[in-house]
């Protein structure tokens, strides 16, 4: 069975491994993070690491049995009780409900853990699959997201109120 688990320094190769193996996939319905997020990757792990310390972000990867890495799942700018959501996952689970399920547990992990009360992802709109899995766990869409947003791409904001059951 498949463990979320926050992000930590051991994790370094297994993440970029991921990000490789799955680079083509997720620069279809995302920007692609270009050569220079990978030639820098350790130091980027590092400043990740780092940021996560501060309590601002959390960042934690979705580990298979076999210790690779099925997906990322982030909360980043934690204050006020808010934080924005962001996730992939590895191409080989896509359609799965991996990134549902994975979604949900890391809700009640923003409450019990950084005691949150409300979460927002935003997606474009061409990637229905996100708008999907961000449905099924409880979100409700709340307003236009920008090209800046998403890395270029028009979309939708949607929210979660970790105060109710979804």
């Amino acid at each position: 069975m498949p463990e979320l688990k926050q992000l930590d320094a051991d994790d370094a190769s297994t993440v970029l491994a991921f990000e490789l193996e799955n680079r083509d996939y997720f620069a279809a319905s995302i920007s692609d993070r270009g050569d220079a997020f990978f030639d820098g990757f350790a130091e980027r792990h590092a400043a990740a690491l780092a940021e996560q310390a501060t309590g601002r972000c959390a960042f934690y990867v979705l580990v298979d049995e076999d210790g690779s890495i099925l997906g990322r799942f982030n909360l980043y700018d934690l204050r006020d009780g808010r934080a924005d959501l962001g996730y992939r996952v590895a191409e080989r689970v896509a359609g799965r409900g991996v990134a549902t399920g994975a979604v949900r547990e890391l809700c009640g992990l923003a409450v019990t853990r950084h005691g949150l009360r409300t979460l927002r992802a935003a997606t474009s709109h061409a990637n229905t699959a996100s708008q999907r899995v961000l449905a099924k766990a409880g979100f409700v869409p709340v307003g236009r997201a920008e090209p800046s947003d998403l890395g270029g791409k028009q979309g939708t904001w949607y929210e979660r109120d970790l105060t109710l059951r979804p």
